[in-house]
């Protein structure tokens, strides 16, 4: 079938998604290098779809002008026909769910045969760049008449428009589409197809295989679903799909398992969806009202909020007085700084439901905190706790909770640092109270004392920068003068002496104790433990201990910060800072990854890829290890991102080579590593006559040395070499980078000879 009848058969409905197949993932790089495979004729693989009912199959992008009509889902080719959609018709397809930058702004160069997404240094005023939607939806006339008004050679002109007619007829060509179809393709064994055909990508997990069947009878499942979680992101909080259908599944079927449900009707789904909103909106205000935990970085714990939505549910009216608050906290709390969800988080959901459930709404919360002490043994804070160093330890968000709920003051303002006291503006910031240089001069090299979170203390941005990277020596005195009592809200031992370096050790000791005491003082108020000596044994510390890896400082973190922001501007996702790496059986705590994309810089696509800045070897292994790609240089790791992700080839090059054929950047890479002379880039060779011998890629002038692209673009090669011109192909030097470093040198002797 032609692309264009695939096309057509996409605009009407008549191909659609199943709801179970992810969004759009392709980069600009796998766009253009399709466009470009159908340009030259080569083979881009056939199609597989499932032909069924459209009133059974509840697609995304199905029809809805002819209920019952047969319609193919399709399996295999989403990315490729998505792509083509968006090129040729110039918008995205109905079934659309990503980002449309992958394929908006591609351009073909009409002499060069060049595919490249728009860049306005390469291709303002240069009609020879050729917008290929304009191309497609226009035709070829207009943009030859503007081609010819500025190329003073017919033949040229022809050539161009013979370029542009093959590319704009890609969409004759012929793909083979298979399709399958028949009563025994069920949802569950069309699922297994869609598994096994792209076993190359991600396979679909258990919440996407539930939440497929509840697209089927519910198909505005997935973007009530994806509208809450926008509206969460919004608000500072990153959570998924399967998150929010986590708590689906505990309100609907009291069952923490997707598999539970596989026969969820469309009113309960959508009742259970709404309570489940609902709730977790509950659950937000209440943990950030009265704990301060306002925004990612410190809402640890996620998976505590499908057992709390299902509490809610049950207790309704009975869960707003103050008492059932405060076991919610304590309980979400204890969760978070140990672990609990950490490990086979299903199972152990499951265990935790099913206690809450047969204790009741009046008992439940008891016998959930009940079951914590039993699992850890002992739920009292201590001071060995507050060792771990880096921000990813989970007792950090205990110190930005203690900041927040304390009589913490901003040691600038002497502010109150309570949460709804900030302005719009104004955020907390981490301050390393021994500045992380001045420890070093003096002699403390242990980058886990330097970052210990017993050195971290939060203010606000400009006490931040006002305080700088002086010693406690100089600045302590200051704050305590200007703000009394300042500095013990911040839990500082008041002994002067723990203020000088060599005593840093005894200060950690001593405000790691102060924050364990203030830390058990607070969840006393939210929960009354039994006392220490009635409960047996201890459990050593799980969850809270030290791991390698994490942000070092705040230029290490500014560093970060600047790639994220490079990042996003690119229409990418913000990278994770300090992602927990854990071992994937035993949810063991393995190390701190600076900033991580888990998923890939494209979820689903590409593969988790990390930016570790000033680490030992042994966190490179660990995230080598499980399958990460590893960068410890910013720019290295935005070369590969502009170039392997987003299409961008030229990123990175020097000004010189900007503008160079995409399959003249290897002889670039190795003119630069090689340190050679640079070259002129797109230069004309004339004759004694003044008349043009040739167009070549590299031209080096002194040297009398060429590389071309093509030979049609250089016609008088061999009066060139009569006159003493080495001239190569750009095929020779990018198999044999040597002969240009041969070329070179031989002319640079024989010159000095």
């Amino acid at each position: 079938m032609k692309i264009s009848t695939l096309l057509d058969q996409i605009e009407i409905g008549q191909i659609a998604l199943p709801e179970f197949q992810r969004g759009y993932v392709w980069n600009r790089d796998q766009v253009r290098g399709l466009v470009r495979s159908l340009y030259k004729r080569y083979p881009v693989g056939s199609l597989l779809a499932w032909i069924t009912d459209s009133s059974q199959a509840k697609g995304r992008g199905v029809s809805d002008v002819n209920p019952g009509q047969q319609v193919k889902m399709l399996l295999d080719g989403q990315q490729r026909m998505t792509s083509l959609y968006g090129i040729i018709k110039g918008e995205p397809p109905a079934f659309f769910d990503g980002d449309a930058n992958a394929f908006t702004g591609l351009y073909f160069h009409a002499e060069t045969e060049e595919f490249s997404f728009y860049m306005a240094s390469k291709m303002q005023g240069n009609p020879l760049w050729v917008d290929v939607t304009r191309l497609m939806k226009e035709g070829v006339l207009d943009i030859q008449d503007e081609l010819s008004d500025v190329l003073d050679d017919n033949k040229r002109v022809l050539r161009c428009g013979h370029r542009l007619n093959r590319l704009r007829e890609i969409g004759d060509i012929d793909v083979h589409i298979e399709d399958v179809s028949g009563s025994e393709m069920t949802l569950d064994v069309v699922v297994d197809i869609f598994n096994r055909v792209n076993s190359g990508g991600r396979k679909l997990s258990k919440g996407d295989l539930a939440l497929a069947r509840i697209c089927s009878v519910e198909p505005n499942a997935r973007s009530r679903m994806r509208k809450a979680l926008d509206e969460w992101s919004e608000a500072g909080f990153e959570f998924s799909l399967d998150w929010l259908l986590r708590s689906v599944t505990t309100i609907a079927t009291g069952d923490a398992r997707f598999s539970a449900l596989h026969d969820l009707d469309a009113s309960t789904f959508n009742s259970a969806l709404q309570r489940a909103i609902n709730h977790t909106n509950t659950i937000l205000d209440l943990i950030g009202a009265r704990l301060g935990l306002d925004h990612q970085q410190v809402l640890t714990g996620h998976f505590a909020f499908p057992i709390l939505v299902r509490f809610l549910d049950e207790a309704g009216g009975g869960a707003q007085d103050l008492e059932t608050q405060n076991k919610i906290l304590f309980w979400y709390v204890q969760t978070a700084i140990w672990g609990r969800y950490s490990g086979s988080t299903e199972s152990v959901l499951s265990r935790d439901l099913n206690i809450l459930l047969d204790a009741g709404p009046a008992e439940g919360l008891d016998a959930l905190i009940r079951e914590l002490m039993l699992w850890r043994g002992n739920l009292r804070i201590r001071p060995e706790h507050f060792t771990g160093w880096s921000r990813g330890n989970r007792f950090y968000s205990i110190l930005y909770m203690l900041t927040r709920v304390g009589e913490a003051q901003d040691w600038g303002s002497g502010l109150p640092l309570k949460k709804g006291l900030l302005g719009k503006n104004t955020s907390l910031e981490v301050h390393h109270i021994f500045p992380r240089d001045f420890l070093k001069k003096n002699g403390h090299d242990d980058k886990k004392a330097i970052n210990a979170l017993g050195n971290f203390c939060f203010l606000t941005k400009n006490s931040n920068l006002q305080i700088s990277n002086r010693p406690p020596q100089a600045y302590f005195p200051e704050v305590e003068s200007q703000h009394p009592g300042a500095l013990a809200s911040q839990w500082i031992p008041q002994d002067r002496e723990l203020w000088k370096p060599e005593n840093y050790a005894e200060f950690l000791r001593q405000r790691q104790a102060l924050l364990a005491d203030a830390a058990n003082t607070f969840l006393d108020t939210l929960y009354q433990l039994p006392p220490e000596d009635s409960v047996t044994g201890y459990q050593v510390i799980e969850q809270g201990e030290s791991a390698l890896g994490g942000i070092a400082d705040a230029e290490e973190e500014k560093a970060l910060d600047e790639v994220n922001a490079w990042i996003t501007d690119r229409g990418l996702p913000a990278g994770e800072k300090e992602f927990e790496l854990r071992d994937p059986d035993t949810g063991e705590l393995k190390a701190f990854l600076d900033l991580a994309w888990p998923e890939g810089l494209q979820e689903g696509l590409s593969e988790p890829t990390a930016l570790v800045l000033n680490e030992e070897l042994e966190v490179f292994k660990l995230a080598t290890n499980v399958g990460f790609q590893v960068f410890d240089d910013a720019e290295e790791f935005r070369v590969y991102a502009a170039r392997k992700v987003l299409g961008d080839l030229h990123y990175g090059l020097p000004e010189w080579a900007q503008q160079v054929d995409e399959a003249a950047i290897p002889v670039v890479n190795h003119i630069l590593k090689s340190d050679l002379p640079v070259p002129e880039c797109g230069g004309e060779i004339q004759m004694g006559t003044g008349e043009v011998a040739g167009e070549f890629e590299f031209v080096w002038d002194d040297h009398r040395v060429a590389v071309g692209v093509s030979d049609e673009r250089a016609p008088h090669r061999a009066m060139l070499a009569a006159q003493g011109w080495r001239l190569f192909s750009l095929d020779e030097v990018v198999e044999l980078p040597r002969l240009l470093e041969v070329a070179l040198e031989s002319d640079l002797g024989g010159s000095q000879s």
